[in-house]
């Protein structure tokens, strides 16, 4: 007899059993593989509400609790200890490094921070006014063009130098996509910065003078980094294991998790959050749209507050406000506008009945985009900030699926509702 536990299904009077799996922590699920075999019926379920579509040990997240793991690790503790290419190594390799590992890898990173000079040119095919986003997609996409040596999915020596290249060029690229847009010449990487101090000076430097980042500015951006890095099956990341289980190379499917991101509901939250506090205007109109935002009937959202997965507070909120506080009191902020308007409407939202029932907690995105615009970065490259610390969740997700004994290609059903079989007419009797 078998201890396995086990989930009984009755379908018209015929009763069939699937086995219950359990993981390191959070919910069971039953193992329904063979269901569509066994009952001829596939489940139904839009949005994967219920589904889980993997197994992972990257990233675990309770939205009861308000908890986020990168590898067993909570993220408050990796945020205060840690610096983004420690939480890199970390997802990648599964522990974090020593101090000699770190070096290494740090090593290994510059290596590959400048891009082909002919992927340089492929800017100048985009209109200046395009979307960093679709820049960025474009030419991620085509660094498959460029290094043929790493493209064998089955080695490991190749997914890990493809991976190492991800790392170090995305500062680049993102730089790249922002300084195009404004008509500025490329500045080239130094490897004698930070991971986040070498974007920054990419980001705002000038031929004309010397640009040193500022500490306090150049740890927020490794914060923000740090806290966007994974986030378990969120859509961008399932884009990138679904695009992955076909065997395409590792560019392509990291120019899918960008395309993703890109909508407003996933990526775009933050850039939303921020045009929404425009909107509003002045704090003496936050009850205004207090009200408006608790009737159905209005088409205004308050963005930035409640999340799907978190029905607690969004633990990567607390860290990002401390941020938040930080940057604007270093740049002499503390009386901002759109400062003082987002604090006001946190303050409702954590007194207000109707937010607390809902539960409808500020959320990271709300904090991030005050931080990013304080930071200098224009609204319009908020989704990229995002995709930059992604990379690394979505290249480590794409990995470990890769080496999974039970990958294969994902083939998601559906439930058919079109018109039932029908004959085609000839044309002069249509």
């Amino acid at each position: 007899m078998s201890n396995q536990r086990t989930a009984t299904l009755t379908i018209d009077g015929q009763t069939t059993e699937f086995p219950i799996m359990g993981g390191t922590v959070g919910p069971e699920v039953v193992d329904i593989r063979s269901m569509y075999g066994k009952t001829g019926m596939f489940t139904y379920d839009t949005g994967y509400l219920s589904t889980a579509s993997c197994k992972s040990s990257i990233t675990y997240i309770d939205g009861d609790k308000g908890e986020l793991w990168y590898r067993g690790y909570p993220i408050e503790q990796l945020a205060e200890h840690c610096d983004f290419l420690d939480v890199c190594y970390l997802l990648k390799n599964s522990e974090l490094p020593t101090a000699a590992e770190k070096t290494e890898y740090v090593s290994q990173i510059k290596r590959h921070t400048l891009v082909h000079e002919q992927l340089a040119r492929f800017y100048a095919g985009f209109r200046r006014d395009a979307h960093p986003m679709a820049i960025m997609a474009g030419v991620v996409g085509a660094l498959s063009a460029f290094y043929h040596d790493g493209m064998d999915i089955s080695d490991q020596a190749h997914r890990d130098i493809s991976i190492n290249r991800l790392i170090a060029k995305m500062p680049t690229i993102t730089a790249m996509a922002y300084k195009y847009s404004i008509g500025q010449p490329f500045m080239y990487p130094r490897n004698d910065l930070s991971y986040a101090g070498n974007f920054m000076y990419m980001m705002f430097g000038t031929p004309c003078e010397e640009y040193k980042p500022n500490p306090v500015l150049e740890k927020a951006l490794d914060r923000i980094l740090t806290l966007h890095a994974d986030h378990e099956q969120n859509a961008s990341t399932s884009t990138v294991r679904l695009a992955g289980s076909s065997g395409a190379n590792p560019y392509a499917v990291i120019a899918a998790g960008i395309a993703c991101l890109w909508g407003p509901a996933h990526g775009g939250a933050n850039e939303a959050c921020l045009q929404m506090l425009e909107e509003i205007g002045d704090v003496s109109r936050v009850p205004e749209y207090i009200k408006r935002a608790k009737d159905k009937n209005d088409s205004f959202k308050l963005m930035g507050f409640g999340h799907r997965v978190y029905k607690n507070f969004d633990p990567r909120a607390k860290l990002m406000r401390q941020t938040c506080y930080e940057v604007l009191t270093e740049l002499g902020l503390e009386n901002d506008r759109l400062f003082k308007l987002a604090m006001e409407l946190e303050r409702i939202a954590l007194e207000d009945e109707y937010f607390i029932e809902k539960k409808l907690y500020p959320n990271v995105n709300f904090y991030s985009g005050i931080v990013q615009k304080a930071l200098g970065i224009p609204t319009s490259m908020f989704t990229c900030i995002f995709a930059l610390a992604r990379t690394i969740g979505w290249i480590t997700q794409w990995n470990e699926m890769i080496t999974d004994s039970e990958y294969k290609i994902g083939r998601p059903r559906q439930l058919y509702i079109g018109p039932n079989r029908r004959d085609v007419k000839p044309v002069e009797q249509r």
